[in-house]
């Protein structure tokens, strides 16, 4: 089971420290939440955090004013070391400076290098120092933000049954063709030159947008939602 540690930056609560939080658990602004939050915007059950196939997974339950990580709006997100989760006015990091720490210096020792060339002893040195580079660094590197809320390639689903695995195939599939119908289109004149699309192609683009935006809604909310015993916000509206 992870233990979780979440750290208000900002909001009513900013300063406050919540560790070695068990999986599954709650934010909300109501008794009944382990983590139970001063701030009027956030809903009485907001978000859920649970793990699941050793990933952390946090779920937006249909909350009024909805919920962000590292400011893009999510219904569903797996959730990793440096985070910052979004709930009304509040802000929250996830991890301990150790873990945070951990995680950039690997981002950094990664950048630039050939990962088939890469020596473990030099991500080892890395890492030694780690939590004493994040303490040092955190208010002073300029890049650093970019750095950890740079998105990771995600992973492929794992124990897929052979009819998901041919949907999520056929799903990939029907985008990459998509893409590659546009990317045939491009001309350029030269290096420096700016690419443009026509019109036609450009909407193509954003058509294209829309739909995975439809299916990652549908797979975050599906027709049947159910939050087990918690109460849904439906019953008591938020400011």
């Amino acid at each position: 089971m992870a233990l979780v540690t979440l750290r208000v930056i900002d909001g009513a609560d900013r300063g406050r420290v919540f560790q070695d939080l068990q999986t599954p658990f709650t934010i909300g602004r109501e008794e009944g939440n382990t983590v139970q939050l001063n701030d009027e915007r956030i809903s009485r059950f907001h978000v859920k955090i649970q793990e699941d196939q050793e990933k952390l997974v946090l779920t937006d339950l249909e909350s009024t004013n909805g919920s962000k990580v590292n400011g893009e709006d999510i219904q569903l997100r797996i959730l990793r070391y440096g985070d910052i989760i979004h709930v009304g006015r509040s802000l929250l990091l996830y991890g301990t400076r150790e873990q945070i720490g951990e995680r950039l210096a690997r981002l950094r020792a990664m950048e630039g290098s050939d990962s088939k060339t890469f020596a473990a002893e030099q991500l080892a040195n890395r890492l030694e120092a780690a939590s004493l580079d994040f303490d040092l660094e955190w208010g002073d590197d300029l890049d650093i933000h970019s750095t950890m809320h740079t998105v990771d390639p995600p992973a492929l689903p794992e124990n897929l049954g052979p009819g998901q695995a041919a949907q999520l195939c056929e799903m990939l599939e029907y985008f990459h063709l998509r893409i590659r119908e546009l990317l045939n289109t491009v001309e350029t004149k030269g290096a420096k030159e700016r690419i443009t699309l026509d019109l036609g192609q450009w909407q193509n683009l954003v058509d294209v947008q829309s739909r995975l935006a439809e299916y990652m809604r549908s797979i975050a909310e599906p027709p049947s939602t159910d939050h087990g015993d918690l109460e849904s916000d439906e019953s008591a509206p938020d400011v």
